[in-house]
């Protein structure tokens, strides 16, 4: 009897094997368009070996800085086929930060959207490592024509749909996912070609079925969306049904459009959701299972009540060793679960903190080559992320008397007011619990005092209106005296990254303007 066929142990065998086996099952639904799992794979191929024409293959970088579609994952699935590393790009980002990420990572070649070409030619003279820049021309205008010197990924995908063949080298870079530099330069976190994880491993730990369809909205720059949907959809032969971007009011037609069983939730989406008008179909849905990140516990109950899923809590990081924490509802609503490896909550000295008080935590290393945590071109940051055997998270968490852990806040976004430390996600959580508020950024800006004051820039819901003093009356109720505001201003949006993160950096760097409300003063400063 022969033995059975070794599973692939790369996403280009992969690509193969699934091809063969699920051929006309469709892979991706995107609007009016269905990609089977026969068809990525020839369209992948297509793209590989128009790539590799243009010098694409192992050791040379390719910057993807498009939206949401299926040429995107035609072109990082291609990437993976020649052994080369992809770069996903942030949409939006501008200027320096763009220039940073297109040179840093040493990206020779570059596929990009139209919508990006102005963003692109404004800092193409400071990029001298950038050989060829190609452009998704799809759907655009008959009459479209791209800059001078640029490439069409039509014509680069203009060639054979047969395998490339190219051999792949386990332990090389595999691709750059940079952090959104919410707090700096953003930093390149190295994904290095290992074995895939087995089939039964895409099904999400055992939370998935293999009938699933895995909605996503969020952006496939982003690690949660490309590795969690599109990648886990692949390797687990399910259909992933892609968005092109997180729409508050459109979100349950989509996932009621396209059938999808499950779905990821990040940051304020999940809060955002229920201030959306409620509506008599808010149940009609097929979802079972949503996987979140930071939902808050005033709303969880909510959300699973009036939409009829199950909220199942994750804790993980693009750079964090591949370590997770996950609540499958064996821990408190608001809770990220309990943790199955070795860890530490430590202050800022590095003592143990007792239950109930913040701090970061840390996981104990148990495997220092499998755990490594690499930031390319960036060794001290490298150094800095894994000390003496444990990886420092950089994110505040709490225990319980049980030891269920929650999460408190991204440690450089906390503040220190008046010898007390305060949670910005702490006070976010209240001021967006009153009824007329949408969303908001808490963040300290710096005090005459010393150390801090709260500033919180806040976005009312549409029709609404409210008084500054009245959402401090809101804090006082709700929050310790010395969270409550001092400075307050209403805008009609957040500056956020293409993950949903609120862009603290840029508004501590505005900080306190012409138009903000000052407790102290009770007017506007002038």
């Amino acid at each position: 009897m022969a033995d059975p066929t070794p599973p692939p142990t790369t996403l280009a065998a992969v690509l193969e094997q699934q091809a063969r086996e699920l051929g006309d099952k469709p892979y991706i639904l995107f609007e009016d368009r269905v990609v089977s799992f026969a068809e990525l794979n020839s369209q992948v191929n297509r793209a590989a070996n128009g790539l590799a024409n243009l010098g694409a293959g192992a050791g040379i970088g390719v910057s993807i800085m498009m939206p949401n579609a299926p040429e995107w994952l035609f072109v990082f699935f291609a990437t993976q086929k020649l052994g080369a590393y992809a770069v996903p790009v942030n949409v939006g980002l501008r200027g320096e930060g763009l220039r940073h990420v297109l040179d840093h990572s040493d990206s020779t070649i570059l596929v990009c959207h139209p919508d990006f070409v102005e963003a692109i030619e404004e800092v193409r003279g400071s990029l001298p490592k950038l050989k060829h820049i190609v452009i998704d021309t799809t759907g655009a205008d008959p009459g479209y024509q791209p800059p001078d010197g640029w490439i069409t990924l039509s014509e680069v995908m203009d060639a054979s749909p047969e395998d490339p063949g190219r051999p792949i080298q386990q332990g090389s870079i595999s691709g750059l996912m940079y952090t959104s530099g919410t707090t700096g330069a953003p930093k390149g976190v190295v994904q290095r070609y290992r074995p895939v994880a087995p089939a039964a491993a895409g099904l999400g730990g055992g939370f998935y079925e293999a009938n699933e369809i895995l909605y996503t909205c969020l952006p496939l720059f982003h690690a949660n969306a490309l590795f969690l949907s599109a990648q886990r959809a692949l390797v687990g032969g399910l259909t992933l049904a892609l968005s092109r971007r997180f729409s508050a009011s459109r979100f349950w037609d989509e996932v009621r459009r396209y059938n999808a069983t499950t779905f990821n939730a990040l940051g304020a989406m999940i809060p955002i959701l229920m201030k959306q008008p409620e509506r008599d179909n808010d149940r009609d849905n097929r979802v079972g299972i949503v996987l979140s990140a930071a939902c808050p516990a005033s709303v969880w109950e909510a959300f699973e009540q009036r939409f009829g899923v199950r909220l199942v809590e994750a804790y993980g990081a693009v750079d964090g060793a591949g370590f997770g924490i996950t609540n499958p509802g064996t821990s408190p609503k608001g809770s990220i679960g309990k943790p199955a490896t070795p860890i530490r909550i430590v202050d800022d000295n590095g003592n143990d903190v007792p239950a109930g008080v913040p701090g970061e935590l840390l996981f104990q290393i148990d495997n220092p080559e499998l755990r490594r945590v690499e930031y390319y071109k960036n060794t001290e940051a490298s150094t800095e992320k894994i000390r003496d055997g444990w990886l420092h998270t950089g994110d505040l968490v709490y225990a319980d008397e049980e030891g269920n852990l929650f999460f408190a806040d991204r440690k450089t976004d906390s503040m220190r007011r008046r010898g007390e430390n305060i949670s910005s996600w702490e006070v976010e959580r209240e001021i967006n619990a009153h009824p007329a508020v949408l969303e908001s950024g808490a963040f300290g800006v710096p005090s005459e005092l010393g150390e801090d004051d709260v500033m919180v820039v806040v976005v009312l819901k549409e029709g609404q209106a409210i008084t500054p003093e009245e959402l401090v009356e809101h804090c006082r109720k709700r929050m310790a005296r010395f969270m409550v505001p001092r400075y307050i201003e209403f805008r009609d949006e957040l500056p956020k990254t293409g993950t949903h993160r609120v862009q603290k950096s840029l508004l501590k760097q505005q900080g306190v303007t012409a138009n903000t409300w000052d407790a102290e003063r009770a007017a506007p400063i002038p």
